[in-house]
């Protein structure tokens, strides 16, 4: 149990892999403490530890086999895991190592198809809407749905809308999109069914990049900086995409 009443359970995924839950809600407080807990149990040197994989509300944690002729240690590294996630407090080790990211969006009808629409439907001006979006300093709960697909929290909730009754079969990479109360970008060309916004020249995936794949990784900070069509065409050639 956290020292706050808050639930934890842990439970085995397979041989080598443990996941932690920490309730079933997306809020920035919940995901905090997944944040925190990943800086925690990455800092304790488990042994055999191979990933942490951070989502809204839960946190796995996948283990090589030990090697041949040891015995399983299973039951002390669930111990173990226990142990550090007891009395674990709130953001103050996800905010000390997270890294802050300015990504350029053009928020224009040619690279958000929707904006129009969307504004219309919730009651803004195209202009209030571009506004409330990138007022906010977002933060990278997960990356999920496909490499580099980063889910963000911290959008304004007047902005939430219903995802699109009929998915595109393609969606344009660097895609700024909104799907019921969540926001994201489309790391590259996929299907998808958020309400196109804007869009960002950033690459947000690179597969040769061997070190850093993923532009944005969780606990990452972001902030959305709105440019011209001129400005997102200049960065997009700058950058040879």
């Amino acid at each position: 149990m956290y020292d706050d009443g808050m639930s934890l359970q842990l439970e085995a995924m397979g041989e080598h892999a443990f996941m932690l839950r920490l309730g079933d809600t997306i809020d920035p407080e919940t995901n905090a403490r997944v944040h925190a807990l990943s800086e925690r149990m990455r800092a304790a040197g488990l042994p055999r530890l191979r990933e942490l994989v951070p989502a809204y509300a839960s946190l796995l944690l996948r283990f090589d086999p030990p090697p041949p002729g040891d015995d399983d240690d299973s039951p002390c590294l669930e111990a173990r895991i226990l142990d550090l996630a007891s009395g674990i407090e709130t953001s103050a080790i996800a905010k000390a190592t997270s890294m802050v990211h300015r990504v350029p969006v053009c928020y224009d009808a040619a690279c958000g198809e929707d904006l129009g629409p969307v504004a219309q439907t919730l009651g803004f001006s195209i202009e209030e809407l571009v506004r409330r979006h990138s007022a906010p300093i977002y933060r990278v709960a997960m990356i999920g749905f496909a490499p580099g697909f980063a889910y963000l929290l911290g959008m304004d909730p007047a902005l939430s809308i219903p995802r699109r009754d009929t998915p595109r079969t393609r969606v344009p990479a660097g895609s700024i999109a909104i799907g019921g109360a969540q926001t994201g970008i489309y790391p590259r060309e996929l299907p998808g069914g958020w309400q196109l916004i804007g869009r960002t020249p950033s690459r947000l995936f690179d597969p040769t990049d061997v070190a850093r794949p993923c532009l944005l990784a969780p606990g990452d900070r972001v902030r959305f900086e709105p440019v011209s069509h001129e400005t997102y065409a200049r960065l997009l050639t700058e950058q040879g995409a």
